[in-house]
C-alpha cells in the first residue's frame, strides 16, 4: 500500500487513518498490515497510534450509520463525496458521536484542515465545516433511524449491510440478532494461547506485567490470557521468545474438540497462520507429527517461522491443494483438521470491514467446502477422526456442509466432545460459538469419527 506520504503532519492520528481509511476503501480491502506500517512510518508514538487504530475501527464499524447522519446534514449526496472528503466527515462524526472525551471544536477542525490538504475540490473545506458544525448543534436530538422495518434499522443502527442482517434474523431472531450485531461493534481483548512447553501461565503473566501489558488469564479456558493493554503483543519479548502464540479461545477450543494426543499423526489441512496447527503439536507434547499445509508458499514460511519460534520439533509443512488429491496420504492421518476457507464472518469485531462483502462471489464457498471435505476424508485411517470447523456463522458452510458429508458417507459418524463450562458436552458432536452468547470469535465446529 506504501508509506502515508513524506509530508504528513507529524504525530497526527486523524491523518494517518484519514489516509489509512481511504487507501483500503479504494482497494477494496481492508488491511492491519497498512495501519501498522503508516503508524510506523510517522512515528506516531503510543497514545497517538491507538488513537489512529481506534479511529480507523469504530468508522468502519460505524460507517453505514455514520453516513446516515451524514445525509441528513448534507446538501451533497454521500455516494457523490470525493473519498477522502467523506472519510474525513465520518472521522468527525464517530470522534463526537462516540469519543466523548475528544472536544467537538478539535473533531471539526481536523476533519476541516485534513478536507483543505487532500480534496481537489476548493469547495470541500467548506463543505466538511457545515456539515460538522450541524451535526455539533444537533448532537443531542440526532435524526431517528426508522423502526417500521427491523431488519432495514438494524443495518443502518450496527453498519451491517441488509442481506447479513436478514440472515442473522432468520438464524436467531430479532433480540438475539441484535445482541450479535451490538457485539460485532465491540472491541474485544487479545486473546494468546500459553506455550506450556515452555512457560506456565503465572509465569508469562507476570512477564506481560513487566513488560507494561494488562493481561489477566482468560476466564475459563485453561493455560490461556487476555490482554487488553501494552501495545503491539508481537513486539514483546514474551511473543518473540515463544511462550505464547495469538490465537482465540474459539480456535483453542476447536483443537480441544479434536483430542490429539501424543504420537498422533496429524494433518493440518487449511492451516495458515498455523494457529491450531501449534495447539495441536504444544497438546502431543511435541511427540508425534504435524503435517500443517497451505495452498500458498508465503504462508508455509509463517508456518514455519511460527513453529520454530515456539520450538515445536514435530511440525512439518508443505505447500499442498486441500482440494487436490494427495496418493501417499490415504488411511494416513490418525487425525485430520479441516479449517477450510469460508466467508469470516464470524471475526467481524477483528476485522469490522468482513461485513461489506457482497454476498454474490461467497456463494460459490460451499462447493468449495464439500470439495474439500470430501478429499480429505480420504486421509483419515479407520478410526481416526475428522474435524470440520469455520470461522463463519452462515449455516449453508456450516451445518449444511456437514450434513451433506455424512448423507454421502455413510462411513462417518458425529463424535459428542467436551469443552471446558461454559460451553461444556456438544452431545451432536457439533457447536456454533457465538460472540455474544460465549465470548469468541463466531466458529463453527464438526467433530467426525470414521468407522473401524
Amino acid at each position: 500500500m506504501g508509506r502515508v506520504g513524506e509530508d504528513i503532519m507529524a504525530g497526527n492520528a486523524r491523518e494517518v487513518a484519514l489516509l489509512t481509511l481511504s487507501a483500503c476503501e479504494k482497494q477494496g480491502a481492508w488491511s492491519d498490515l497498512a495501519l501498522k506500517k503508516n503508524i510506523r512510518s510517522v512515528g506516531l508514538d503510543g497514545r497517538d497510534a491507538a488513537l489512529a487504530t481506534r479511529l480507523c475501527f469504530g468508522v468502519l464499524q460505524n460507517r453505514m450509520l455514520l453516513d446516515f447522519y451524514i445525509g441528513k446534514f448534507s446538501s451533497v449526496r454521500v455516494e457523490r463525496m470525493e473519498n477522502r472528503v467523506l472519510n474525513a466527515l465520518r472521522l468527525g462524526v464517530y470522534q463526537m458521536a462516540f469519543l466523548t472525551r475528544v472536544p467537538v471544536s478539535a473533531a471539526v477542525n481536523e476533519s476541516v484542515t485534513l478536507s483543505r490538504k487532500y480534496s481537489k475540490n476548493p469547495r470541500s473545506p467548506g463543505l466538511v465545516n457545515g456539515i460538522l458544525r450541524a451535526v455539533s448543534r444537533n448532537m443531542d436530538h440526532l435524526p431517528l433511524i426508522e423502526e417500521k422495518d427491523p431488519a432495514r434499522y438494524l443495518s443502518i443502527r450496527y453498519s451491517h449491510p441488509l442481506w447479513l442482517v436478514r440472515e442473522f434474523l432468520d438464524a436467531l431472531g430479532e433480540k438475539e440478532a441484535e445482541r450479535l450485531l451490538a457485539a460485532d461493534n465491540s472491541e474485544p481483548a487479545t486473546v494468546a494461547q500459553i506455550n506450556i512447553l515452555r512457560a506456565s501461565t503465572p509465569e508469562v503473566l507476570n512477564a506481560l506485567a513487566a513488560e507494561g501489558a494488562d493481561a489477566a488469564p482468560h476466564p475459563w479456558l485453561p493455560d490461556c490470557v487476555t490482554v487488553t493493554g501494552g501495545g503491539d503483543l508481537e513486539q514483546l519479548s514474551v511473543f518473540r521468545d515463544g511462550r505464547l502464540y495469538i490465537q482465540d479461545a474459539a480456535a483453542r477450543l476447536a483443537v480441544m474438540a479434536a483430542a490429539p494426543r501424543p504420537g498422533m499423526r496429524v494433518l493440518d489441512a487449511c492451516a495458515a497462520p498455523g494457529g491450531k496447527s501449534f495447539g495441536t503439536a504444544i497438546a502431543m507434547g511435541d511427540r508425534g507429527e504435524v503435517l500443517s499445509c497451505d495452498i500458498h508458499p508465503h504462508k508455509k514460511k509463517l508456518i514455519d517461522a511460527g513453529a520454530q519460534r515456539l520450538g515445536l520439533a514435530c511440525i512439518r509443512s508443505a505447500v499442498q491443494d486441500a482440494k487436490s488429491p494427495c496418493a501417499q496420504w490415504v488411511d494416513a492421518f490418525d487425525l485430520v483438521i479441516a479449517d477450510v476457507p469460508c466467508s469470516g464472518l464470524g471475526i467481524i469485531r477483528k476485522k469490522p470491514d468482513i461485513r461489506y462483502k457482497e454476498p454474490g462471489p461467497l456463494a460459490g464457498l460451499p462447493a468449495v467446502q464439500r470439495s474439500i471435505l470430501e478429499n480429505v476424508s480420504a486421509y483419515v485411517k479407520p478410526g481416526g477422526a475428522l474435524l470440520y470447523c469455520t470461522c463463519t456463522l452462515l449455516e449453508r458452510e456450516n451445518g449444511d456442509v456437514v450434513s451433506w458429508f455424512l448423507d454421502a458417507h455413510p462411513e462417518y459418524h458425529t463424535e459428542p466432545f467436551e469443552l471446558p463450562a461454559p460451553i461444556g458436552r456438544a452431545a451432536e458432536g457439533r457447536l456454533t460459538l457465538w460472540p455474544h452468547i460465549h465470548g469468541t470469535d463466531g466458529f463453527y465446529i464438526a467433530k467426525l469419527r470414521r468407522d473401524l
